[in-house]
């Protein structure tokens, strides 16, 4: 009878950290025993292509955990986006390429450079005391440091992560192509555009061509975008709530018709009766 295989050694983990420093560096050591060979089989295995699906989710629900005002909630998924950072640079330290110590640097650096009128104020920001005057002075200082590392931009509206939701990208290369003058004067121009390409889509529905279709309801989703821009507000803000107000009164519609003996899904609840219980449910 042959031998069970010998188990892994236990491993200590780090103790938690009193100070911001010491719990990052406890997260690094964590991350590093994870990654050992006597450490997790997952974790090993992990390339920069597996991380960005769930950096992308750790970042969308620190934005959901965020705007529900769930503080502890939103401490855990602050934890963990700040892990994900902390796995990719473990993934670069392995192949030498940089660390976790060297991205920190960095964008220490970066924001020490971007901010001269907090550390190195001088008559030439004198006048940035306002967020828009910030903004600006970002923005050029930007297209200084890319021309200094040869990465200049052939396009103003360059530098919009293809990776951003949909509508929040919208909104960005507008505000790019905006800051040369290529906007509309008022929401009221972009509402003209608006009805403009409403009139579009249904030409194209006409024409039951539903690649043009597909198409026009692109540049509908592009213009309302920017009604959102135009008014100060993020799009992609805006149609997550929007998102919760309609879950909210749909699981409402389904409680009140379920109330009534006639559940959704059920041959009782037609789109009359369910449209009755929508409507009583909304605010008078």
């Amino acid at each position: 009878m042959s031998e069970p295989a010998a188990s892994a050694p236990a491993h200590v983990p780090p103790p938690a950290g009193t100070t911001p420093g010491t719990a990052l560096d406890a997260l690094v050591a964590l991350m590093q025993i994870l990654r050992s060979p006597t450490g997790c089989p997952w974790d090993r295995e992990q390339t920069l292509d597996t991380l960005l699906p769930f950096v992308l989710e750790e970042a969308h629900e620190v934005v959901e955990a965020a705007e529900r005002r769930d503080l502890e909630e939103l401490k855990g998924e602050i934890g963990d986006l700040v892990f994900e950072g902390v796995f990719l640079s473990q993934l670069c330290a392995e192949t030498g390429d940089f660390t976790i110590t060297d991205a920190l640097n960095d964008v220490r650096a970066k924001l020490v450079r971007r901010h001269p009128h907090v550390f190195a104020p001088d008559a030439g920001t004198a006048d940035v005391t306002t967020p828009d005057a910030v903004k600006d002075r970002w923005d050029a200082i930007k297209v200084v440091e890319r021309a200094e590392k040869g990465r200049q931009r052939s396009s103003r509206i360059d530098g919009v992560p293809e990776g951003l939701p949909a509508l929040l990208r919208a909104a960005r290369i507008s505000a790019k192509a905006a800051k040369v003058g290529f906007d509309w004067t008022s929401p009221g121009q972009v509402l003209e555009k608006i009805d403009e390409e409403t009139a579009e889509v249904r030409e194209a529905l006409a024409g039951g061509d539903p690649a043009h279709v597909a198409e026009e309801i692109g540049d509908l989703l592009f213009a309302v975008a920017n009604l959102a821009r135009k008014l100060d507000h993020d799009p992609e803000a805006l149609l997550r709530a929007a998102n919760r107000k309609f879950a909210a009164r749909f699981r409402a519609m389904e409680a009140r018709l379920a109330d009534a003996g006639t559940p959704v899904g059920s041959d009782a609840a037609s789109l009359d009766v369910m449209e009755a219980a929508w409507q009583a449910g909304k605010p008078r």
